[in-house]
C-alpha cells in the first residue's frame, strides 16, 4: 500500500498514472494534519513523507513505522538536510525501536559529488543499504506509472542489481 503526506502529493500523482492492468498497488486517503493508520489487513506500506518531517508529524510516522529509509542525493543541501534530520530521528524517543537506513540516489560514479557523499555518510551512524545510480530509466517510468519490475528485466537488470540490497534489508 502507498500513503503520501507529502505537501506535493507525487507519489499519489504516480500511482494516478498507473495502468489498470498493471500488479495493483492500493492507496489510502491521508489527511495532511493527521497521519492515520493504514486500513485493517495492510501488511506492507511505503508512506512518502516530505523531507525535514518533525514535530506532531514525525511522532505520527513513528508509531506506525518499523524502518526508515531515507533517500539522499550527492549535493551539499541534500547532504545538510539530512544530517539535521537523522539528529531528530536520533533525539527521538522511539528512535531505538526503528531500524534506519539510507539511500544514495542518482549518483554518478567517479565524480565529486559521489565522493563527498561517500565521505559524509562514513561519518554517520546509520547503515548504506545501496546505492541508485542516475538514470533516466527512472524519469521515464514514473512518467507512466511503472516501476523496474513492470518492464522486461533485460531492460532494467543494472538497476534491479541495486535495489536488491533495498529489498532485502526490508524484509530482515
Amino acid at each position: 500500500m502507498l500513503g503520501d503526506v507529502d505537501r506535493q502529493q507525487s507519489a499519489r500523482q504516480w500511482l494516478a498514472l498507473r495502468a489498470p492492468q498493471l500488479p495493483p498497488i492500493r492507496s489510502w486517503d491521508v489527511d495532511n494534519d493527521h497521519i492515520v493508520r493504514p486500513p485493517k489487513g495492510t501488511t506492507h506500506v511505503v508512506l512518502d513523507t516530505p523531507a525535514g518531517l518533525h514535530g506532531k508529524r514525525l511522532d505520527a510516522v513513528l508509531r506506525i513505522a518499523d524502518k526508515l529509509l531515507i533517500p539522499l542525493q550527492p549535493s551539499l543541501f541534500d547532504i545538510q538536510a539530512t544530517h539535521l534530520f537523522i539528529q531528530a530521528l536520533q533525539a527521538h524517543r522511539r528512535s531505538a525501536q526503528i531500524s534506519l537506513g539510507l539511500v544514495g540516489m542518482r549518483v554518478k560514479e567517479h565524480t565529486l559529488s559521489n565522493e563527498h557523499l561517500h565521505q559524509y555518510l562514513a561519518t554517520l551512524p546509520v547503515p548504506v543499504v545501496a546505492w541508485l545510480r542516475d538514470t533516466q530509466n527512472y524519469v521515464q517510468l514514473a512518467a507512466r506509472g511503472l516501476t523496474l519490475w513492470d518492464v522486461a528485466p533485460s531492460r532494467v537488470e543494472r538497476d534491479l542489481e541495486q535495489w536488491n540490497p533495498v529489498s532485502e534489508w526490508l524484509t530482515r
